[in-house]
């Protein structure tokens, strides 16, 4: 019985979003974001030289279809040697989001079918009867913050007035989130969690997608986000991929946050860590998960560390990690296997502003099922891709999406 490996690399999109003017970092719309595209031109142009130097080297997923899947998407000329391997394609995606959630459900065939409630990029950002909630759940007086903010940012300003007031800190941003950053030892992780836990139902009523607790150690002026970070996403509204499979009495793995974005709904075994821990735990699956089984991982770096920092160098450093690793599976795959490699969304190290930007995805299939042929898949929608990896493993569920295999 054949296996399947979905691998989410977060925010690795490719531009051509035929809606980008839609979509916007402040004022400024995501017509012509490239994440993957101008990432290697900066490298072939050498300005992504901190760090590491030179062209993007990704022979693994080159050889894949990434340069393929970016000059199909977009038009963009990457520099990447043409496929010699696979199926490559480009995935647009319906759903009315650039976010986690919006990505990953449509992924696993089911687009959302609502739209996401954002907080304006004002000071306040978030209404008092909602802060009023967080106020309660934390037993404090007052919060800080109140803003579009960055993560990192939040807790160097407001870190020390949270660890003398005992308020936590409450930002937003271009996604449909509430984040609440919090002192593990001065404010408690455990409290924090369950200050999440407690508020999400009321933020989920209104449409919010995710609470994030952000947990942070330190003192004044050395503060860090530690890897405890979970969020509560809204629940998916019907049955996703993991539920199909699970289902038909297959085992299902989620890496990282999958969990978390799927109200842990359909998945057998959970692992969560840095990139590097979920590498390894992706690499035994490889050796040991059984037959009919399916892992469905999200490598967040990308996106956490280095897009939202606008970090074109530690992006490109992050993908060369991947390639390296990606080049170390794939020849312990079983034969009928599919390994198949996409992004949820894009975060445009070169664009402007903070946020995620709109662009379609690669599709990248690194091992087929027998009896399948190679090249081009063409454009397809996300949703498609959870109908063909369930095509794969024989699920009669197909969600929204029509398998391409």
């Amino acid at each position: 019985m054949s296996r399947a490996f979905l691998i989410v690399m977060d925010s690795c999109g490719i531009g051509g979003a035929p809606d980008a003017d839609r979509f916007f970092n402040g004022t400024t719309p995501d017509t012509g974001a490239n994440t993957l595209g101008h990432i290697a031109r900066a490298c072939a142009t050498g300005r992504a030289d901190t760090g590491r130097a030179g062209p993007l080297h990704v022979p693994t997923l080159a050889a894949l279809g990434l340069g393929d899947a970016i000059r199909l998407a977009s038009g963009l000329d990457a520099g990447l040697p043409p496929a010699t391997t696979g199926l490559w394609g480009a995935a647009t995606e319906t759903s009315p989001g650039k976010d986690t959630p919006s990505g990953h459900w449509e992924i696993a065939g089911v687009p959302v079918p609502w739209d996401w409630h954002y907080f304006p990029d004002t000071t306040p950002a978030i209404p008092d009867d909602l802060l009023a909630l967080i106020r309660d759940a934390a037993g404090t007086t007052g919060t800080l913050c109140n803003a579009h903010a960055s993560g990192t940012q939040v807790i160097a300003t407001h870190g020390e007035a949270h660890m003398q007031t005992g308020w936590p800190i409450v930002y937003t941003s271009a996604d449909s989130v509430i984040q609440i950053a919090a002192h593990e030892e001065s404010f408690g992780l455990d409290r924090l969690l369950d200050l999440c836990t407690t508020i999400a139902p009321a933020f989920h009523a209104r449409r919010v997608g995710r609470v994030i607790a952000r947990p942070f150690i330190g003192q004044p002026g050395d503060f860090t986000r530690t890897a405890n970070r979970h969020d509560y996403a809204i629940a998916p509204p019907s049955p996703t991929l993991l539920d199909w499979a699970q289902a038909a009495g297959r085992t299902t793995f989620a890496l990282g946050k999958i969990g978390d974005i799927f109200s842990m709904r359909g998945i057998s075994h959970h692992h969560k860590g840095s990139d590097a821990t979920l590498m390894t735990h992706l690499s035994n699956l490889v050796d040991i998960a059984p037959d009919g089984a399916l892992t469905f991982a999200n490598f967040v770096e990308f996106d956490t560390n280095f897009g939202h920092r606008r970090d074109v160098s530690g992006y490109a450093s992050a993908l060369e990690w991947f390639d390296a690793e990606l080049a170390r599976l794939l020849p312990r795959l079983r034969p009928g296997d599919l390994m198949l490699i996409t992004a949820d969304h894009g975060n445009d190290p070169t664009w402007t502003g903070t946020d995620h930007t709109r662009e379609r995805a690669p599709v990248l299939i690194a091992r087929l099922g027998t009896g399948l042929g190679t090249g081009e898949i063409g454009h397809v929608a996300f949703a498609d891709i959870g109908a063909s990896v369930a095509h794969h493993l024989g699920l009669t569920d197909r969600g929204a999406g029509e398998s391409f295999l």
